[in-house]
């Protein structure tokens, strides 16, 4: 089933449950992922619609960090509920201790010492974690383990 499929049967569910912040948030992404489509002109690849699901999470991620340093708790908690419908679209996201194995391995492979090196490692390690893993997290464990 494409994510498209998948949103629609969605939505309808949505729709007979008279859940309208969960049909607010499928909408919203079944058109991103439309546009995306009609943008690139054909259907969207599973890595494509992956990238459109991590783009929309993280706007959505800097909103609730945006809301939560201003004390805006009403829109913190509705940012945290679409984040929650979106989570179910989403791969199986990884722990940091995985994250920080791949880390280290790439780390090994490109013989990285320093911070210039950030470059090398991040292109091994982002796309064995695209939609897994959250980007700040990868790129600081990067850091860390380049200082």
């Amino acid at each position: 089933m494409t994510l498209l499929e998948i949103l629609n049967s969605d939505m309808k569910q949505a729709m007979k449950d008279k859940n309208k912040g969960a049909l607010s948030v499928i909408r919203m992404v079944k058109s991103t992922v439309m546009n995306e489509q009609i943008s690139l002109g054909h259907d969207l690849t599973s890595d494509e619609e992956l990238t459109v699901l991590s783009r929309e999470v993280k706007q959505r991620n800097e909103s609730l960090s945006e809301f939560e340093k201003g004390n805006r708790e009403d829109l913190a908690a509705g940012i945290r509920s679409e984040l929650d419908i979106l989570a179910k679209y989403l791969p199986k996201q990884l722990t940091e201790e995985e994250v920080q194995v791949i880390v280290n391995a790439a780390v090994l492979k490109t013989n990285a010492s320093t911070l210039k090196d950030m470059g090398k490692v991040m292109g091994i390690v982002t796309p064995q974690v695209k939609g897994k893993a959250d980007g700040k997290l990868v790129a600081d464990l990067v850091k860390t383990a380049l200082s």
